[in-house]
């Protein structure tokens, strides 16, 4: 069994935010999939069946962000999930916006959504995969808080579809391969550095 969960907050309010694009990828995963309707329960909305050959459950907390992990923990307990099968989806400030990266353990920085997670299972050896959102441009009258929560912009709108069908992508593999098969598929190559110039013999 693996537990994708996609983080947001709910209520009408902040439906479009940015800090909710885990949500949206979640009910974009769930739809793709053929995955029955969300039900309530574990203090948030789960749906679960097969998904690219494998046993789901697809989990949004409802307790808002900072409390994710009063959430997650217990669909996991329940659930029988190891720590390394819970994928969690979430928006990343230091990603600029649009790219789509996996990760596997590592700290939240900053990320109160994944704080919380950490301090619920214990660990921070879940996977992740980064939604990036970009930090705030010149001239943003607010801090990083209202940024996140604000909605994406009219230009950024056009293009979040995509990005949502990029990040689910990035799902199926972590599902299917793993996810070091999928950070190696996903993420972007660095650039070689000091390469020696091929012999054009």
């Amino acid at each position: 069994m693996i537990l994708l969960v996609g983080l947001g907050n709910p209520g009408r309010k902040y439906e479009k935010n940015r800090h909710n694009v885990g949500f949206f990828v979640a009910d974009e995963v769930a739809r793709a999939t053929g995955l029955p309707d969300f039900r309530e329960k574990f203090s948030g909305v789960f749906t679960k069946g097969s998904a690219w050959g494998a046993d789901v459950v697809v989990l949004k907390p409802m307790t808002f962000m900072n409390d994710s992990g009063n959430c997650v923990q217990p669909a996991q307990s329940f659930h029988k999930v190891a720590v390394g099968d819970v994928v969690v989806v979430h928006d990343e400030l230091d990603l600029p916006f649009g790219e789509v990266r996996v990760k596997v353990g590592g700290g939240h920085a900053g990320h109160n959504g994944l704080r919380s997670i950490i301090e619920r299972l214990g660990s921070p050896d879940f996977a992740r995969v980064r939604v990036g959102v970009g930090r705030p441009p010149p001239g943003w009258k607010g801090d990083v808080a209202d940024f996140v929560l604000s909605d994406f912009d009219p230009v950024e709108r056009a293009t979040v579809p995509d990005i949502v069908e990029k990040a689910v992508r990035a799902l199926e593999r972590v599902v299917r391969e793993g996810a070091p098969a999928a950070m190696n598929a996903v993420n972007p190559k660095a650039p070689i550095r000091n390469a020696k110039p091929r012999n054009p013999a």
